[in-house]
């Protein structure tokens, strides 16, 4: 699938409004870093990764690995929408008896590996990237993590192996919206300079805006951008994006949505795509 800007943006209004169905029928999951990560989730999967949800298992597909796994229900969506499980599944995400629980979980088509432990998808991209190394494959891998995850020690575990094994068919994304679930990331554990600190440790880094998804086709196409480098971008967003009440709020990294906020935010996001 390679869908062009306009429509990944009308996609992206799509993901949102049936990831705040499903967060609300279920009083559970965690909207507003689902909405800052919905733009680049949808530019991956409807532009970017070579995958068939036909042939999920084939071994020159893309891989992409969530390591924020806590916005599961994006990516369950999305999922569902490719055609790698039933839609209908998504009305038992977080029930009981369910597949479709909070964190990534790969008895569902598509989900790579189980995640939810912060700081263990690059560790484990590393992993796939160089398999693809040796193997001579050419397929690529790709890994969401969230800002806040990078205090967690195992990042840069990673990021010093990728830059020793030259692992240019690596792409890390930092969905970088400042918050996370007690407050800023400035306040919890300074981050300061992430390019400068990706930088230093051998990485190739780009900063965009990671809810302009005409920025985002334009970098993910220019991957590798580097021979021999692994590539990291940096994606500045939104918290809570295309939901007034939501942006920049902490408090929305997890929130159970009223019957008043959730017909405020329904009308909102079927005003139309966000970046009209």
């Amino acid at each position: 699938m390679n869908l062009g800007v306009k429509d990944l943006e009308v996609k992206a209004t799509e993901v949102r409004r049936g990831v705040l169905d499903m967060v609300y029928r279920s009083k559970a999951g965690h909207i507003g870093g689902s909405m800052s990560s919905i733009d680049i989730l949808t530019t991956l999967y409807y532009n970017i990764l070579n995958i068939d949800s036909k042939k999920f298992s084939d071994l020159g597909r893309d891989r992409f690995i969530l390591s924020k796994g806590h916005i599961a229900e994006a990516l369950y969506y999305i999922l569902a929408d490719r055609g790698f499980f039933d839609k209908e599944k998504l009305k038992t995400y977080s029930k009981y008896g369910s597949t479709l629980i909070g964190h990534p979980n790969n008895k569902n088509n598509g989900v790579e590996v189980n995640t939810g432990s912060l700081g263990h998808g690059l560790p484990i991209a590393v992993g796939m990237a160089l398999a693809g190394k040796r193997d001579n494959k050419d397929y690529r891998v790709y890994t969401l993590m969230g800002d806040g995850e990078q205090a967690e020690g195992s990042i840069w575990e990673g990021a010093m192996a990728a830059h020793n094994y030259k692992l240019d068919n690596l792409i890390g994304i930092i969905d970088r919206n400042r918050l996370q679930i007690s407050g800023t990331t400035e306040e919890v554990m300074a981050l300061g300079s992430l390019k400068d600190k990706w930088t230093s440790f051998g990485w190739e880094v780009v900063e965009v805006d990671g809810n302009n998804i005409e920025e985002l086709v334009k970098i993910f196409s220019k991957i590798p951008i580097k021979k021999d480098k692994p590539t990291m971008i940096i994606a500045n967003t939104v918290k809570g994006k295309g939901i007034s009440f939501m942006e920049n709020k902490a408090k929305w990294h997890h929130g159970v949505l009223t019957e008043e906020e959730y017909k405020k935010a329904t009308k909102e996001l079927e005003g139309g795509h966000l970046n009209e």
